[in-house]
This record gives C-alpha cells, structure tokens and sequence, in this order.
C-alpha cells in the first residue's frame, strides 16, 4: 500500500475475524505504518495477538454515525507500543475527531459501558413497570441528554453544587445518590422483556422506518455539531 500512513479496519464485529484482518495487515504493511480497529468492545492484546509487529495496532473505535459522531476511543494492547497511541491520536484530531486515550483495556471501552449501564437501569425500569419506554426515552432526551450534549457526568455535577461546585455536590448528594445505587437493578433481558420493549419502540417510532429516523437523527446532529463549534 504505496504511501499509506495509517490504515483502518472496519470489519465485522467477531474477535475471529478481526484478528485474522489483523494479521493479515500486518503481513503486507510497512512496520512503520499503525493498524486501528475500530472494534467496539474486543481487546486489542487479544487481536494483536498474530501480528508479527503488534507495537503497532490500536483500537480506533468511532461511533455511529461516524461521518458526524466526533469520538473516537483510542485503546492500546498489552504490546501495543506508545508511538502508536499518540499518532493514532495524532491522525484522528487532524480529520477533526475527539479521540480520548483509554489507558487500560475493559471490554466495551468506556463509552459503550456508559450506554450498557443507562440502558441496564433503562431496562429494570421497563421491567418493573415504573415507566414505558417511550417515556423514559423522553426522560433522557428531554432532560439529562441535553446536557450531556454539552458536558459529561462530573462537570454536570459540578454545577448542580452552585458556587460550592463539585465539593457541595458530593456533601449535598453523594449519600442519597448512593442510596439510589443500592436499588439499581439487574433485569434479565427475557424473551418477554424483549417484546415488551419491541411493542414500546414501536408505539414510540409512530410508523417511522429506520431511514427515516437515521435521516431525522442525522439532520438534527448536523444542527447540533454546529451549535457547539459556534458556542466554544
């Protein structure tokens, strides 16, 4: 591959797969040259694990959909060298990404284990019968999820403590919100939780199709990214 710098796999989400991809890469590429997978939850010392030059290959998992979606998580392997996180790094703020550098390796990386863990507690919820998912989609978008558009969990936080900031935070609400943990659930997601959700998603798109939604999705993030590139 005359003048490449920098490939990216996308293959199908199968640790099988992938590290064969890998390997493969790694046979016919210049050692100098970094191999990102853009793998969602796999561990790269795993995938690394038949390269010849594992020093070099990264996860680089962007989200969906990734023509807009700016994260990028950039996960080193157990041989993965340091070169190659920071210019695997590098090369994603330079096409205008965000990456942010995971430096220990957990499955699902860190953003998809936040969705994981909403959703869980989104799914005992339904489960339960405390709220029916259109209106805890709505509890999400039309609350906690336009801030989270601007600013993560802590810097939230921060705010809710006023002029005491993060400090006043944990004395006024660290010990209710740590009550609330204990009675998070751990729903098993069965075959009558599944149509259950599956009827409520349907009630909810209103007879919507995918391309629809992906086009209203797509259209709004458009409006978004610009709000925040105009507002920094």
């Amino acid at each position: 591959m005359v003048g490449a710098e920098f490939i990216q796999e996308s293959a199908p989400e199968h640790e099988e797969l992938k590290r064969a991809v890998l390997a493969w890469l790694d046979a016919v590429l210049d050692p100098e040259i970094v191999i990102a997978s853009s793998s969602s939850g796999l561990l790269m010392s795993r995938l690394q694990n038949d390269c010849r030059h594992p020093e070099r290959c990264v996860v680089g998992h962007p989200f969906n959909p990734p023509h807009l979606v700016p994260l990028v998580e950039v996960v080193g392997g157990e041989k993965t060298g340091s070169a190659a996180i920071e210019r695997a790094l590098a090369f994603y703020t330079a096409i205008g990404k965000q990456p942010i550098h995971i430096r220990r390796e957990v499955p699902g990386h860190v953003a998809n284990r936040l969705q994981a863990a909403l959703w869980r507690e989104a799914l005992h919820l339904v489960a339960e019968g405390v709220a029916s998912v259109a209106d805890i989609d709505t509890a999400i978008s039309a609350g906690s999820g336009l801030r989270w558009a601007l600013m993560g969990p802590h810097l939230t936080f921060h705010l809710a403590g006023g002029v005491g900031g993060i400090a006043h935070f944990f004395d006024q609400f660290a010990a209710p919100m740590a009550d609330w943990w204990e009675t998070l659930g751990k729903p098993t997601l069965t075959s009558e939780l599944q149509e259950r959700l599956a009827a409520g998603v349907a009630a909810e798109t209103a007879g919507r199709s995918i391309a629809e939604l992906a086009a209203w999705r797509d259209l709004f993030l458009v409006d978004l990214l610009a709000l925040k590139a105009g507002r920094k």
